[in-house]
């Protein structure tokens, strides 16, 4: 069944529980025809992918018409994903560049920052100090800004959606009646067959500004390089064929330019499915820093939230073990009374402060400009 409309609606007509579109096309579903369970280890990442394989291959004997699961993993591995085989889903065309559709913007409020402008440059100042005197070599710093919003979200997907047509927009219900959405640039991995697919994103720049001296710039290349290396190293065990370029390209996102790299592989093993991969990638050093332990506990000590669900994974698996992966970035989660974004920065040891700041100011704009929102 294609779907018609964008963003494609629940049969009933409601924003569908889960929504991944990307220039591939649109995956949409909805309706909890069961849950993959909880975990019992104190790290339920380890034993996620035996899980689901687990959910789909009942679904499978029970004939169920749709054995796929989708849904949204979060950034710790102690804290519990929520996937579930959806009781519908429709494939269709994807999202193309337009117009923004009229709606219900965000509602007059000023903003919260967390932390605030000033403390959020402190704190990179206190990271390059621990990076400088060799604690670790790359950390992710984190900030949130919460908007009062009461509008339907099906016309904030969509503006998104139509701002980044060729990133990954997401939208995916979480528990307390919350929505996680966003428009997200980076690949974390899809595998269709034996075919495996990465793209990680680091190192950034104003879109205003020339690209060419992103390619150039010693720091950004370094950051870059950090993530590339540690994608390729856990991809390799799982691969016959690991190609990753030798240098990245650029690629523009809203308000930024992007260094790229576009590592493509063949698995091994045909078994091996796609979360088993995305689970072996989870957390990349561009979300979280390197050594990956390290830059844990330092964004533990420095960043003054829970992160949830940002900088987790958003995406799909069927019953073959092919699937689709992205990083929960550029994303936002609704409560019906507000949006809470989010925004982060790599931290190397040449970073200045005000610069990281303004990566996150920047970073801000895309789910801004879809709500109107100035500033």
């Amino acid at each position: 069944m294609t779907i018609d409309e964008f963003p494609p609606a629940s049969p009933c007509g409601a924003l569908a529980d889960f929504l991944l579109a990307s220039p591939r096309g649109t995956l949409a579903a909805g309706g909890a025809y069961f849950s993959v369970p909880p975990s019992a280890r104190e790290h339920g990442l380890a034993d996620l992918p035996a899980r689901v394989r687990g959910a789909l291959g009942v679904a499978v004997a029970a004939g169920h018409p749709t054995p796929i699961v989708v849904g949204a993993i979060p950034f710790a591995p102690d804290a519990h994903a929520h996937l579930f085989v959806p009781q519908w889903a429709r494939r269709g065309r994807p999202p193309v560049a337009g117009g923004i559709p009229a709606g219900p913007g965000a509602e007059p409020g000023e903003p919260r920052q967390v932390p605030p402008p000033d403390d959020y440059a402190e704190a990179v100042r206190r990271a390059v100090a621990r990076l400088r005197a060799g604690d670790l070599d790359k950390v992710v710093l984190a900030r949130s800004l919460t908007v009062p919003y009461r509008g339907d979200l099906a016309p904030l997907v969509a503006a998104l959606a139509r701002r980044e047509p060729d990133g990954h927009t997401f939208a995916a219900a979480l528990p307390g009646g919350r929505t996680l959405l966003g428009a997200s640039p980076e690949l974390l991995v899809s595998r269709t067959g034996r075919t495996v697919v990465a793209n990680p994103l680091a190192g950034s720049a104003p879109a205003d500004g020339d690209p060419a001296a992103l390619l150039a710039s010693a720091k950004d290349l370094r950051e870059h390089a950090l993530v590339v290396d540690a994608v390729a190293a856990a991809l390799e065990p799982y691969c016959t064929v690991l190609r990753v370029p030798p240098r990245p390209s650029l690629t523009r996102t809203g308000a930024l330019w992007h260094l790229s790299t576009r590592i493509t592989g063949e698995l091994a093993d045909p078994a091996t499915t796609s979360l088993e991969l995305a689970a072996a990638l989870h957390p990349t050093p561009a979300v979280c820093g390197t050594p990956t332990d390290a830059a844990r506990r330092l964004i533990a000590e420095l960043e003054p939230f829970d992160r949830g669900f940002y900088t987790g994974l958003v995406g799909w698996q069927d019953a073959a073990g092919d699937g689709e992966w992205v990083v929960a970035i550029r994303c936002a989660v609704a409560d019906g009374v507000a949006l809470t974004l989010y925004a982060g920065a790599g931290i190397v040891a040449e970073s200045d402060p005000a610069a990281e700041l303004a990566e996150t100011s920047a970073k801000f704009r895309t789910a801004l400009g879809a709500l109107r929102v100035a500033g």
